[in-house]
């Protein structure tokens, strides 16, 4: 049995914000938690999040995008929401996961050219990284 502590990242569509934090904290605290991330709607993960991510090294390319329904029997230390839709919509989970909601922009919705629209996506990328830091180093 593992000592990780298991996080669950919600999200609408499973398809940026929530793979790209799975991604960041599999890479700066894979020997303290297990991660996976959910949408509640899900969708196809998104090239532009797969390019954000590359850029920083890290690979999520063999993401999938997953429903929380896929979870709703398992137990979790935390559950983070990462975008409003995911907090109203989240389920109930067994046991005593702690609850965290941080609300970031749906880079997504930004309309424009590829540039632009990347751009969104390292912008909420690099936010998420700076979370994740925190959660990490202040102990969750």
């Amino acid at each position: 049995m593992s000592d990780k502590q298991r996080v669950l990242i919600l999200c609408t569509g499973n398809s940026a914000r929530s793979q790209m934090a799975e991604g960041i904290l599999r890479h700066i605290a894979d020997e303290t938690f297990e991660v996976e991330s959910a949408g509640v709607e899900p969708s196809n993960l998104r090239p532009e999040a797969i390019e954000a991510m590359s850029e920083i090294g890290i690979d999520i390319s063999a993401h999938r995008s997953k429903s929380v329904d896929e979870f709703i029997d398992q137990q979790f230390d935390y559950i983070i929401t990462v975008c409003d839709n995911a907090r109203e919509s989240c389920p109930v989970f067994p046991g005593d996961a702690r609850r965290i909601h941080w609300s970031f922009d749906d880079p997504a919705a930004v309309k424009g050219s590829d540039e632009e629209r990347l751009s969104a996506f390292r912008t909420i990328r690099d936010q998420i990284f700076k979370r994740l830091e925190r959660f990490v180093k202040e102990g969750h």
